[in-house]
């Protein structure tokens, strides 16, 4: 397999990302690491930098030129992210720390009002902690049912039980568009079809897909999409829940305090209008300008160029990795093309610890992940204490890919003299 036609993308953008061009232990820095966070080019930091070198102020509440003018990148950044992922309005789309506070907002502001002893909540045995464990506490005080879709024998979201287990009593579906183990892509549009036709809502944790694909929350008709910053270029400490304008109004508000008021008196309060009305306090304005910057980056090359890209560079990875016979590989194969899964690989080596390759390879210059990746209960589903994991972005390349197989083997092979 060649990359002839996706190489040009990797080269020009390499560039961009000053992290890249380092040495790790007198080695080119191979960064596989890509699903726990992603590499920042220069025009997020500029972004960053910029903010508080010329406009560092507070939002919203000032009049004067720097207030005004961080407002407006802040609420600019809003809409940049709005149009990103289709909303319908900039009002459906809320900032939050990360993901994960996206979705405990949901489980707090909508499930303590609307979910009921006995109502059932479904997801996956494929779930992030981040996913599991906000429902798992809603279940907790409120006498809900969770309910677990396993999966098909090629390890793949199980469509055919997740209907099995819809009934009227269904009141939330929530799972991950891609999983950031074994890196199916889960299909979220017939998902929400038919969780809709139980009357159940549907959130859908798009971590690990915002970054690598295009995402159209219309058109998918989910009715609550997360996503956190820092896996799309972006900085960390920033992140959005998307959701539905007629939902997110009927919601409570998740946290207390400034920002999120109309009018305050000593006995009461009233409640600013969405999408202010979840964001309560000082903000992270600066990351959310710089979040508003990676969306400009990422679509000024297209999200359909990065996800063809890293089919390409999918199907070239596990091609080499399918020839190492120690490996057993989680998930499904990617098709001929490299498509039909994400660009990520989740693997054990026989007796070989995940960690001590992470080691080794790091050694080699190569970063990758190793443990169980914040998914313990698909790893005690598949009989694996943990993994070690490549992942890709559209900065890596074919070159580096060899680098990361060439120390593989070697590491292979040095613990295997060691065990024999």
């Amino acid at each position: 397999m060649t990359l002839i036609q996706t190489k040009p993308l990797a080269a020009k953008v390499r560039a961009d990302f000053p992290i890249l061009h380092q040495q790790i232990h007198d080695k080119p820095l191979v960064y596989l690491d890509n699903a726990a966070t992603s590499q920042k080019p220069i025009a997020v930091l500029d972004a960053l930098r910029y903010y508080y070198e010329h406009d560092n102020a507070n939002v919203h509440r000032g009049v004067h030129t720097l207030s005004s003018r961080a407002t407006d990148a802040y609420e600019g950044a809003r809409d940049k992210v709005a149009a990103f992922v289709n909303a319908a309005s900039r009002q459906e789309i809320v900032y939050t720390r990360n993901a994960t506070e996206a979705i405990n907002l949901v489980a707090y502001a909508w499930g303590n009002a609307n979910v009921k002893q006995g109502d059932e909540i479904i997801l996956s045995v494929m779930e992030h902690h981040s996913n599991l464990i906000p429902w798992q506490m809603l279940a907790q005080r409120t006498g809900a049912v969770l309910k677990f879709v396993e999966l098909t024998e090629t390890e793949e979201f199980d469509l055919e039980h997740f209907k099995s287990l819809l009934s009227d009593r269904t009141k939330l579906v929530s799972v991950v568009h891609v999983s950031n183990t074994l890196g199916c892509i889960n299909p979220a549009k017939e998902i929400c079809t038919i969780a809709h036709q139980y009357g159940a809502k549907v959130l859908i944790d798009a971590c690990q897909s915002v970054p690598h694909m295009a995402i159209d929350v219309q058109a998918m008709d989910c009715d609550w999409l997360v996503a956190s910053g820092h896996k799309m270029c972006a900085p960390t400490g920033i992140g959005f829940l998307y959701g539905k304008l007629s939902l997110l109004r009927s919601m409570p508000p998740f946290l207390g305090g400034g920002e999120m008021i109309a009018d305050v008196f000593l006995d009461h309060a009233t409640y600013a209008d969405l999408p202010h009305k979840f964001e309560a306090g000082t903000p992270a304005i600066a990351e959310a300008i710089a979040l508003g910057a990676a969306v400009d980056y990422l679509s000024a090359i297209g999200m359909d160029a990065i996800h063809a890209y890293e089919e390409e560079l999918t199907g070239y990875l596990f091609q080499q990795l399918q020839q190492i016979p120690e490996l057993r590989l989680y998930g499904p194969k990617p098709n001929v093309d490299g498509s039909g899964r994400a660009a990520l690989a989740a693997f054990t080596a026989g007796d070989v610890h995940p960690h001590d390759l992470s080691t080794i390879l790091d050694q080699a210059g190569v970063a990758i992940r190793a443990g169980h990746h914040c998914t313990q209960p698909l790893h005690r589903h598949v009989g694996a204490q943990s993994t070690a994991r490549a992942s890709l972005y559209f900065y890596n390349t074919s070159e580096e890919i060899d680098v990361f197989i060439g120390a593989l083997k070697e590491a292979i092979e040095f613990f295997g003299t060691i065990f024999s």
